[in-house]
Parts: C-alpha cells; structure tokens; sequence
C-alpha cells in the first residue's frame, strides 16, 4: 500500500531519490534508520555502552541534576561543577576541565535557568540569584510541526487491522521473536518525501512521513478501520517558541511555548502542504484503495480553515532545537560562539540541539551526532 502512495506522489510531480542523482532536490523513498538485527540503534548502544569499562568513564543513573555550580566574578566567571541529587542525597561533583551540557533543547536552557544562567528578569521573577546575564537561554525554540491527514482505505490492511485482533498481535511478536522483522522492527514513519508546498519556493521545504496506520493521537488506540496517516511538516518555520523555568525547583518541569503557527508564512505552508497531501492522494496510484479523508475533513478548503484545523491536528515530531542557539558575537542572544562554548563562562560547553540556529531542513538525530562528534574534536584540541 505504502508502494502505490508512494507511486501517487510521484504522479503528484516528486520525483523519485534516485532523481537526486540528476539535479533534483525533491524526492520520495522509504527512510533509512538506525536499526541493528530489528533494534533501535541509538547513542547509547553505540557510544556509550562501549566506552563503560574505560577507568576514565563513570556513569550515574538515576540522578537529577539540580544545577550548574560557578566560581569566580564577572569577567572570570567559571564553570567548576554540578550539584545533583542521588540516593537521595544532594552532592556536589567538581571539575578541573570543563561541564559539557547535553540536556537537549528543552532540557538545557531549563538547567542553565536553574543555575542563574540566562534573562535576568525571569531570575528574579523565580527568585534565583543572577549569576549571568543571557537573554537568548530558553529563547528561539523551534520544532517541525507535523499536520496528521488520516485517509480511511478500502481493499487494503493497514496495522490498524493486523493489531486489532490477538491473532493478529500475536503474529506481530512472533515474526519478530523469530525473525526480527515485521511491524514491531519498524519505524511508525516509513515512507518519506521532500517537496514543495507550492510552484513559487525555491527549494524543498515540507518533509512528509507516511504510516501504514492511524489514531487520534500518540499513545492512544489505533481507530478501528483501515487507514493511513499522510504527516507533512513545514522544514523551515519562521514561527518561535520559548522554554522558561516555572519555579526555582529542579524537579518541576519548565513551561514549553512552541507558538506553532504563529507566523503569517507558517500558516500559508500549513493550508498549502494539506492542498499537496490532497493531491497525492486524489492520484490513479492511489484510487484503487478509495480514499477518504478523515482528517482534517474534506469539508475544509480556505486557507484560514485549513491553517487552523493545521493545529488542531498537528503534533510535534519530536525535534524541538534552538534554545541555547550559537551565534556572532555581536548577537545578543547567541548563548554560544563558535565552538559551543557559554559566552561569558569558562569551563562550560553545549553540545545539543539547543545550540542550531536555525532548525535543519529534516530530521535532526544525525545532525545532533555531528554536533557531539564536533564538541568532541574541539574539547581535545582546547586541551
């Protein structure tokens, strides 16, 4: 089934990847992963574990992180350490190199507000003692709101089908006990394309990942009839978010505003991407399986309707970046220069998605990687 949408976004005008080869920058293939023997490949499986038994590792789990702790003024502002709480007990835990923040852009700036890093006055609203001023810390949040069209099929199974019954989930874990394939070896995205929301961009800028299922929302029942999810996202928003502490304690959770579609031009691709996921499905590729749109609903067509029911059925996909950004150093709210160092303190690194400027133009693991991989040649090299 996943063949002939695929078939349909081609007779929609994407091209297939193989057309990369010949200029093109548009395309529509099944995604790679990173997947070992039907596993999740992951940092941890692939760096850390390895690396346990080095005498010059050592890993503490279950541990909060409380914040970061300094020493020195103004001018001579040093990183020296963390405060974390283990066993249930407060520590302190020193360095004489350098912190390396890894908490993610939703983690790090909350972390770096707790420790009097980042708006002055949202410190002092909070009640926390200013150590450096950063305005941009919590700021710039971006994310790839993904827009949920569900299309009911006929004449086709889908997962919703397959695990419907005990048979079905039985036949599922069996195929993966034995074989490590099947649906549970999979991704829930596994087809993908870049195009254009409409004739007049420049370059590719709505990403689509298309399921062989649907429901309401993750975590909840898959509906009980056939039917695909088509989710498109906007690859370049100009809308932007904020990550903000609530309290001056570590174990509440910050306030995250992603203000999704808070831009005229985010709105505009949201209404014009759902126009595109319409078309592929409208294709002859695709009719055999009679399609019908269940969200966001024929019924829509404006767009202001289709901008609006965009939130209504859109969802992150999961690559919120941006909040610790790196910048110029005349820009006032770049949190870290050039090799990802905090402005303004020695001793402390970043080495998330927090600090991308500007959200990547896909999925933002492998570039995550790459930032890791950069840190790590420039913490050698700095020492």
């Amino acid at each position: 089934m996943l063949d002939d949408f695929a078939e349909a976004a081609v007779q929609a005008g994407i091209p297939r990847t193989e057309d990369f080869n010949r200029g093109s920058n548009e395309g529509v293939a099944y995604f790679e992963v990173n997947q070992r023997s039907g596993w999740r490949w992951n940092t941890a499986k692939a760096f850390l574990r390895p690396a346990l038994k080095r005498n010059n590792l050592t890993l503490w789990h279950s541990t909060q992180v409380n914040r970061l702790v300094f020493a020195g003024q103004a001018g001579a502002l040093r990183c020296a350490g963390i405060e974390v709480e283990r066993d249930g007990e407060v520590q302190r835990v020193t360095v004489s190199g350098e912190v390396v923040l890894c908490a993610g852009a939703i983690g790090t700036p909350h972390l770096l507000q707790l420790s009097g890093v980042g708006p002055a006055e949202l410190m002092r609203e909070h009640g926390i003692e200013l150590v450096h001023d950063l305005p941009g810390v919590g700021e710039n949040l971006q994310d790839h709101l993904q827009i949920r069209s569900v299309y009911k099929i006929t004449n086709g199974k889908t997962l919703n089908a397959i695990a419907s019954t005990l048979w079905g989930k039985a036949g599922i874990g069996w195929e993966y006990l034995v074989k490590r394939s099947g649906p549970m070896s999979m991704a829930p995205s596994q087809l993908g394309a870049f195009t254009r929301s409409t004739e007049e961009q420049v370059h590719p800028n709505i990403q689509y990942h298309v399921q062989p299922l649907s429901l309401e929302a993750f975590g909840q029942p898959l509906h009980p009839y056939p039917a695909i999810t088509a989710s498109v996202c906007n690859l370049n928003p100009t809308s932007r978010g904020t990550v903000r502490l609530k309290s001056s304690n570590p174990r509440q959770a910050p306030a995250i505003s992603p203000n999704h579609l808070s831009s005229p031009e985010d709105r505009k691709v949201a209404a014009d991407s759902l126009r595109v996921t319409r078309r592929i499905a409208e294709q002859p590729a695709f009719a055999k399986y009679a399609p019908e749109e269940v969200k966001p609903g024929v019924e829509y067509q404006t767009d202001d309707e289709l901008a609006r029911l965009a939130g209504d059925i859109g969802t992150t996909i999961f690559h919120p970046v941006g909040t610790a950004k790196m910048g110029r150093e005349e820009d006032a709210m770049a949190v870290v220069d050039g090799r990802l160092r905090v402005r303004g303190i020695g001793g402390l690194r970043v080495a998330d998605a927090s600090i991308m400027p500007t959200i990547t133009s896909g999925n933002t693991n492998s570039p995550t990687l790459m930032i890791a991989e950069k840190a790590a040649s420039w913490i050698l090299a700095d020492h």
